[in-house]
This record gives structure tokens, sequence and C-alpha cells, in this order.
């Protein structure tokens, strides 16, 4: 089993009841518990400190809201906004799937399709597999250029060295 093969695996089987199960607005398939750290107990963030935890911008947070990347966030009774623990774990998705350099419009039409509920896995499924052939293609072009950089990296250590011993050469020379 290759080292993808097993993350699959493990991303499969952290799947719970609650995530697989007509859910509200907000959830949906493939979350993973965020890496984000939150404060013991607490449910209930403003913008400023979702910004803080996530290192996005307030107005970043207010595009997703309006482009439908996040779904209506909760407003406190002077109109503020109240994220919960649950957007916090979609924008931890969120960040996953831009690292993976899947199209804003592709993130937007996930996020509708697990809006609309069960009946759309299947169309899901279909975009997360192609996301993921795109970032095993994107693998293998960053692991061809690594190679091309050690290989050049190779190259000047090799000069370099080579030119460090012409050097001390010429000092033991003229001693």
């Amino acid at each position: 089993m290759t080292a993808t093969q097993s993350t699959a695996v493990t991303t499969e089987e952290t799947v719970t009841t609650e995530e697989t199960e007509q859910a509200p607005a907000r959830t949906g398939l493939c979350f993973r518990p965020p890496r984000l750290p939150r404060p013991d107990g607490q449910d209930s963030y403003t913008i400023s400190e979702v910004a803080a935890l996530t290192g996005l911008t307030a107005h970043t947070l207010r595009w997703y809201e309006r482009i439908g990347l996040l779904a209506h966030v909760d407003r406190s009774h002077t109109g503020q906004r109240r994220y919960t623990n649950r957007d916090l774990d979609w924008l931890d998705l969120v960040g996953k799937l831009r690292l993976t350099g899947m199209p804003v419009a592709d993130m937007v039409r996930y996020a509708e399709l697990v809006r609309e509920g069960e009946s759309t896995y299947a169309e899901r499924y279909a975009l997360l597999q192609a996301t993921r052939r795109d970032v095993l293609a994107r693998i293998g072009e960053l692991q061809d250029t690594l190679a091309v950089l050690d290989r050049k990296i190779g190259s000047c250590a090799d000069a370099v060295r080579h030119h460090e011993e012409k050097e001390k050469e010429k000092r033991n020379a003229t001693r």
C-alpha cells in the first residue's frame, strides 16, 4: 500500500455517523478534526476570532459567505456574525481544498452539493476524485522538478568542492 493509498483509507475511516446522516446546512462528508486551536467548550466565535484562528481575513470570510462557499452564518442579536465549531471544521476543509488547487467554482459547487444532502454523494465523489487525480499529477510534476533541483544542487556542491580544493592547493603552493 502506498502512502497515498494509506491516506485515502485513513480519511475514509474518519467519517463519523453524524457526518453521514442528513445534517444541518453546514455539515458534510469527509471532515477531519481540525488542527485549529480552540478554547475548550467554546462554540461561538466572532469574525475577528475566526480570522485569528484560521489566518483568513474578515474580508475573505465575508466573501466565502457571499459566494456560497460558507453557508449562512448565524448572527447575534446585534447582527454580528457568530461562527460555530462546524464552521471552523468547514473552513479547515476549504483550506485543504484550496491547497489542492481546486478552482473556487468547484469548491462552491462542492459546498452546494453538501448542503443538498445524501443524494449528491456520487457527484461529490466524482469531484473529489478528479481533484485527487490533479493533485497526484502535480505531485509527479513536483517530484520531477525536485529531481532536477537535486541534480543541480549536486553539481553546484561538486563545483564548490573542486573550487575550494584548487584554492587550497594554490595557498599551499605559495607558502
